[in-house]
């Protein structure tokens, strides 16, 4: 049995768990999606952040976990007598305390880890429902830590975003961390700044498009090799810098309102928009998302390119999109005839198929009204071809 022990006071039990060992994977309790946490937080008007203190260490482990978990020095051998970061379940645990210390809170309360967000649209409410997680903090024995929480906040920190008041844009720590990166040499280094800026993806029209002469990079067997830095990489190092320090904003996803897919794809990738309508019909962007083709999607025709788009985007965004109804907008106009004809091509009556258990309508939009979803490799394509003609 897993006990949980608040520092100062007796150890008592507060969760019946199996026992811990760190050779088992357990894959029936996955952890949270951040994207889908943030945009539940950054809706709200009022924000309430608590950070737990020391992490899993308030989990004591049991006798049996204490021996799969000892580990040997030089100095001799330790058995931990709490649940130690590193531990390949310790995640698992730890994310199952937090959904059953707070259940029946999810409606204003989304913890990640250690990190809980508290969020309401009202005062009233804020105050009842941060009295409440407090309340069974204090029940299941765990300690916060003061200096890192945050209490009723209209725009705070959460998880490397800023949000509140419906916006999320990216921590400006994290933003300075990128601007500081320098110039790869290795292709460890390219992964580091790809991982560092792929968390902020969605924030990036075109992401997978514009970084695709860093991904070309990273091809082949050997790990550590060094690279080849051309003008394309440095282009895209430094494109990516500047999209992501210009401080872009995202816009709280309302699932009372339609949603605007805007998808476009040219012989590099793909690009999508998820957007909504406020009042005023002024548009707003979601998220952003895009993929490079590989080899095999780059020999489709160009309505089987569009619609590879589609399908993945509505794959990718099946938790915004499942059981509403909105509305696909494409610069190609054969797709509008997708859901009533996809012709005699197998591939695009199999995607035709997928599609049918969503309700959506598509809506040609031509090419000069559809910037959004625009590629960027479009104008770099069609400025190789210009070369290529002017010889």
């Amino acid at each position: 049995m897993i006990l949980v022990e608040a520092v100062g006071r007796e150890p008592r039990p507060c969760i019946d768990y199996r026992r811990l060992n760190s050779s088992i994977r357990n894959q029936y309790f996955p952890l949270p999606n951040i994207e889908e946490r943030v945009e539940r937080v950054s809706a709200a008007k009022f924000i309430t952040v608590i950070d737990l203190a020391k992490g899993y260490w308030q989990i004591l482990l049991s006798k049996r976990t204490q021996r799969y978990a000892a580990f040997v020095t030089n100095f001799g051998t330790y058995v931990p007598l709490r649940m130690p970061f590193g531990l390949v379940n310790a995640p698992y645990f730890f994310s199952k305390l937090m959904s059953q210390v707070l259940e029946n809170c999810e409606s204003f309360a989304v913890p990640y880890l250690d990190d809980i967000a508290i969020y309401s649209n009202n005062w009233e409410d804020h105050l009842k429902n941060v009295d409440e997680v407090l309340k069974r903090i204090g029940d299941a024995n765990l300690t916060i830590k003061p200096s890192k929480c945050k209490f009723a906040q209209n725009r705070t920190k959460y998880l490397g975003h800023v949000v509140g008041s419906g916006v999320r844009t990216p921590a400006e720590a994290k933003m300075k961390a990128v601007l500081d990166f320098p110039t790869p040499t290795s292709k460890t280094q390219i992964r580091t700044f790809l991982g560092l800026t792929g968390y902020y993806a969605h924030y990036v029209k075109n992401f997978s498009v514009i970084a695709a002469p860093l991904t070309n990079v990273l091809k082949g067997k050997v790990k550590r090799e060094s690279i080849m830095w051309t003008k394309e990489c440095n282009h895209a190092f430094e494109e990516l810098k500047r999209r992501l320090t210009k401080k872009p904003v995202l816009y709280a996803p309302d699932y009372k309102k339609e949603f605007i897919v805007q998808s476009d794809a040219s012989e590099l990738g793909m690009g999508v928009v998820l957007s909504q309508r406020d009042a005023e019909n002024e548009e707003y962007p979601v998220l952003y998302l895009s993929k490079k083709f590989s080899d095999a999607e780059r020999k489709y025709s160009a309505t089987e390119r569009e619609c590879a788009a589609i399908i993945y985007t509505i794959k990718k965004l099946k938790y915004y999109l499942d059981g509403k109804i909105f509305t696909i907008e494409t610069d190609h106009n054969p797709l509008v005839w997708l859901k009533s004809n996809a012709g005699s091509n197998p591939r695009l009556m199999r995607w035709s198929l997928e599609l049918q258990p969503f309700q959506y309508k598509v809506i040609h939009k031509a090419g000069k009204n559809h910037s959004n979803a625009d590629a960027l490799s479009r104008s770099e394509t069609r400025t190789k071809s210009t070369n290529k003609k002017g010889r």
